[in-house]
């Protein structure tokens, strides 16, 4: 018997009707048609799915969309905002931090909770904040690289508009 959900993803309000069971992944890939979100390895291992629910980072493998009714979600197609992209996209093409792109939505999923709860990580907080992403082309030097190229920038934005 389906279920009525109510979420809001990237800003935009959804209604639908899901089958309990249903994956948050599936919802937003299959149903809203989000498909910047990935699904690696459905068990909660690489991080490929991670999206930001209510504030938090969360592999929406291990959600079910039911769960998820009544939250607000973003997803990486919801960072990039009038056609600019978001501090972490620029950094991760600027750094080179996507190698084969695969996991690189929710390294920037992972890494964008991490810089909202502490603007100004070191590089072993931004290693240990990824420790639930994995990358399986090598070497992650890159990838935080671009998050402190992120990091950078938006203190300097927030410097710019008053902010600490």
């Amino acid at each position: 018997m389906k279920q009525q959900i109510t979420v809001t993803v990237n800003g935009v309000q959804h209604t639908s009707e899901v089958e309990p069971r249903l994956l948050l992944v599936h919802y937003l890939r299959d149903v809203l048609n989000l498909t910047g979100t990935h699904v690696g390895c459905d068990t909660s291992q690489c991080g490929a799915c991670t999206v930001i629910m209510n504030e938090s980072a969360v592999k929406s493998c291990t959600v079910l969309a039911v769960q998820a009714d009544g939250a607000e979600i973003t997803t990486i197609e919801g960072l990039a905002k009038d056609g600019q992209l978001h501090p972490l996209q620029e950094g991760f093409w600027e750094m080179h931090g996507l190698q084969c792109g695969f996991c690189t939505p929710g390294m920037i999923m992972t890494a964008y909770d991490l810089l909202q709860k502490n603007p100004n990580p070191t590089e072993e907080e931004i290693r240990h904040g990824l420790e639930g992403n994995l990358c399986r082309c090598t070497g992650y030097q890159n990838i935080v690289r671009s998050i402190q190229y992120a990091a950078d920038k938006m203190r300097g934005a927030a410097t710019a508009a008053g902010g600490e």
